[in-house]
């Protein structure tokens, strides 16, 4: 035995060392790439083109405007760890100068996804996708392959869903429909079809010579649905609607934003369900 005992105790070391050499390796080599976005619309966009490789955290709930986002401290601690941050290079995102010196991480990259437009239109998705493609694929190289071919699976999901949302609007006469609007559903109304008559920014700008000018609008062209962003406020133009004798709809521009949208199929979908609905009754 004591012969034995060193030889043992040799073959043992042999086996930590490679265990020890070989678990920080593994990191390297199968670790998935951390990305923080700062709204659910980028985060869904990630998760469909890194899929497997990327390991995704939001900072923004959906159902608040990035504006009146309040960094707090564990948002610091998810920038500290992470090896990328995604950005829409809106004006609201005035906070991450700030929280990205506070986490103080050497690595993380900081890449603005600028696509105009709203992002609810599959055009405008399928643009922030691709761009999401590339950064991915310039610091990940290694699954390029791979990030080009889920954008391009997500490509046909989106054009699938625009596809049957058209038909849906096809088989009503939007263009006779007309609307007052929050200034950030307008664009994704025009793509719809409807006849966008006015926009409000949010319920802090709705002054009562706002409020009247837009009643006297809607008077004049015969408004027949006032359209609010979640984010800016629900409810925000009810008063307007009220005035006016139109219908009152609230609307989303973030997967998650309303019950059961966690995804952007999911979320434009329910957007139009709330237009449709209100047009048939």
């Amino acid at each position: 035995m004591k012969r034995l005992y060193p030889l043992a105790a040799i073959l043992f070391l042999a086996s930590l060392i490679t265990s020890l050499v070989l678990g920080g390796c593994s990191p390297a080599v199968t670790g998935k790439l951390k990305v923080v976005t700062s709204t659910s619309l980028m985060e869904y966009i990630v998760k469909q083109v890194g899929d497997e490789h990327v390991d995704v955290i939001n900072l923004v709930p959906p159902n608040q405007h990035p504006g009146n986002f309040d960094v707090k401290p564990g948002d610091i601690q998810k920038l500290s760890t992470a090896s990328l941050f995604l950005l829409h290079g809106w004006p609201g995102e005035g906070y991450v100068d700030k929280l990205v010196t506070s986490a103080n991480n050497p690595n993380l990259k900081v890449e603005k996804v600028v696509v105009d437009g709203n992002w609810m239109i599959p055009s405008n998705q399928l643009a922030a996708a691709v761009k999401v493609r590339d950064i991915l694929s310039a610091i990940d190289s290694q699954n390029t392959a791979d990030y080009q071919k889920s954008t391009e699976a997500y490509k046909q999901s989106i054009q699938t869903t625009e596809a049957s949302i058209k038909d849906r609007l096809g088989k009503v006469n939007v263009s006779s429909v007309k609307v007052i609007a929050s200034v950030r559903q307008a664009d994704f109304l025009k793509w719809a079809g409807f006849n966008v008559v006015a926009t409000f920014i949010s319920s802090q700008s709705l002054t009562p010579q706002v409020v009247k000018d837009l009643v006297d609008k809607g008077k004049a062209a015969g408004v027949s649905l006032i359209v609010n962003n979640i984010q800016d406020g629900q409810d925000a133009g009810k008063g307007i609607a009220q005035d006016l004798g139109a219908r009152n709809l609230n609307l989303s521009n973030f997967p998650g934003g309303l019950s059961n949208t966690e995804t952007w199929e999911k979320a434009i979908n329910n957007n139009v369900d709330i237009l449709l609905d209100a047009i048939a009754k």
